[in-house]
């Protein structure tokens, strides 16, 4: 039987970020950071499990080489801190999970061995001293929580040493003890800044050098960041919004800039993306684009929110339309405004009858 190869990635800091933030955005943001790194496999891995914050891949009966195996760990560190920076980049959420998440950090464990294989209820997984061993050593006096980690075993396969390997690795010596057993192993520091992050869309905040077309106010009875998980929080979007069918949107990803949902009003899809414009000094802003309103070409709307102390703050609901054509404008001058406006002023209502259930 030849050795299989086990593989570990670990998010760091996860219990520290699970238990210190809003539950709800954390959950999305594990989530979202498991699926990068999942999506970077490049080499065959296969997923046993999915632990929390780890996920354990294992290839059966196959060592990759040092090169396949070094750039494996690359391509997962890159895509693990290109997701953080767009997260950084593009949020809109001032919660705690989403301010800190670019806070969290990556191990990888790798170790080789005979594997042996358990079936429980059709699913075979991974089983045995090997499989012990490889999570033994997710428990290590490395001191540094951004790492990638080899084992003695492994590194003797596939003739891996001390020293500098490439710009990102430059691997180090170690011993632990795990039962009275000294187990060797390499490690070498991740530094993120020498990774060649992906490039992502940071859209530009929307400018109008204008007043809304419409606009609509109320004072809700309810601190300002639990407003706008309200607004942003999709799912519960039909129990505010009247006349809409459903909401289509990606139920394990965070709401920031450039996310995409659909509202469905009688049978027809009104495609909306994320966006948002400059606010005061204190403001929370979050703002929704849609070109398929007839008769419109663009319509813009923005739910901008004022703290007013801890129990409640003031929305003002702003609506901002583009017509191009003559015949566009005219309409948008005779009867567009009008609908908006009742049915802006119904949304507020609904929202406040809603968000005031629940305080």
């Amino acid at each position: 039987m030849a050795a299989s190869l086990l593989f570990l990635p670990d998010i760091s800091g996860f219990t520290k970020f699970i238990q210190s933030t809003e539950a709800a955005h954390s959950q999305h943001v594990i989530a979202e950071l498991l699926e990068v790194l999942i999506e970077a496999n490049e080499i065959g891995l296969q997923l046993a499990e999915i632990e929390g914050d780890a996920l354990f891949f294992y290839i059966e009966d196959r060592i990759p080489s040092k090169q396949e195996l070094l750039s494996q760990i690359e391509r997962m560190f890159t895509a693990f801190y290109s997701h953080l920076k767009m997260l950084e980049k593009n949020r809109i959420c001032p919660c705690n999970a989403c301010s800190t998440a670019p806070q969290l950090e990556l191990k990888i464990i790798a170790h080789s061995g005979d594997l042996q294989f358990i079936t429980v209820q059709g699913n075979r997984k991974p089983f045995g001293e090997e499989v012990i061993q490889a999570h033994r050593l997710m428990k290590n006096s490395v001191d540094v929580d951004n790492y990638a980690l080899i084992s003695g075993v492994l590194a003797n396969e596939i003739k891996m040493t001390t020293g500098t390997e490439g710009n990102l690795f430059s691997f180090q010596e170690s011993i632990d003890s795990y039962d009275g057993k000294n187990v060797s192993y390499l490690y070498s520091p991740i530094d993120p800044n020498t990774l060649s992050l992906k490039t992502f869309e940071t859209p530009s905040k929307v400018d109008f050098d204008r007043k809304p077309d419409l606009f609509v106010e109320k004072e809700f009875p309810i601190a300002g960041e639990e407003l706008l998980e309200w607004i942003t929080n999709y799912g519960n979007r039909h129990l505010w919004i009247d006349g809409v069918d459903k909401f289509e949107y990606n139920e394990n990803e965070v709401t920031r800039l450039g996310t995409e949902h659909v509202c469905v009003i009688g049978g027809r899809q009104l495609e909306f993306k994320t966006v948002t414009k400059e606010g005061k000094q204190g403001q929370l802003v979050y703002g929704e684009l849609t070109t398929s309103p007839p008769p419109v070409d663009k319509a813009y709307n923005f739910f901008i929110i004022t703290p007013i102390d801890e129990k409640s703050s003031h929305l003002r609901m702003e609506v901002f339309f583009e017509a191009k054509s003559l015949i566009k404008r005219l309409a948008l001058f005779l009867f567009v405004k009008k609908l908006f406006r009742k049915n802006s002023v119904k949304t507020i209502e609904g929202l406040y009858t809603f968000v005031s259930s629940r305080v």
